[in-house]
């Protein structure tokens, strides 16, 4: 019974912690002639983030971006990336066996008692978008959505988390068709 529960709680946390990712692109657009990017200083400034984990995430994108042989531009580039933000709470619940008694060798007599209840686990989920642009058409090409869990105590952690989570956004770019 200790092992169910064990592996109940290792599931609830690892399905916390882990980073889903999910993206979708206007399948009409050349990808192959994107060179450069800029970003939006304005869509930027909207995101409900401090500016510390701002400059992590234009940080992210940046290196995520010049390994793939992107350079920034600010004169004509040929998207515009922009990112923002979104917080939802969630709660998930496990079972926990309350037991107690005691017994008597194999198969002896004894009395045994047990109850069962659900605990809580509440925790925030951060949601991240990041959404390309093409500067001459001003559309909306290709848009990642990662979304993992937040843990602000520790900052070595949320540097990781903000790094991973876009390494596994921007994995997807270019789409590959």
């Amino acid at each position: 019974m200790k092992k169910l529960i064990l592996l109940i709680c290792v599931v609830v946390i690892y399905s916390c912690s882990s980073i889903r990712v999910a993206t979708d692109y206007n399948t009409n657009f050349d990808f192959k002639n994107i060179k450069t990017y800029a970003f939006s200083k304005s869509g930027i400034d909207k995101a409900e983030l401090n500016d510390i984990d701002k400059k992590r995430i234009l940080k992210a994108i940046d290196v995520e971006l010049y390994n793939k042989g992107l350079r920034k531009s600010s004169i004509e580039p040929d998207i515009i990336v922009n990112f923002y933000n979104k917080t939802n709470k969630k709660i998930d619940y496990y079972p926990t066996n309350n037991y107690y008694g005691y017994g008597v060798g194999f198969g002896g007599m004894g009395h045994y008692s047990s109850s069962w209840y659900l605990n809580s686990f509440s925790y925030n989920e951060g949601v991240l978008f990041i959404d390309f642009i093409d500067f001459k058409n001003n559309e909306l090409i290709w848009q990642g959505i990662g979304k993992g869990y937040l843990n602000s105590d520790n900052i070595s952690k949320k540097i990781e988390i903000i790094k991973s989570m876009v390494s596994k956004i921007l994995l997807q770019f270019p789409p590959a068709d």
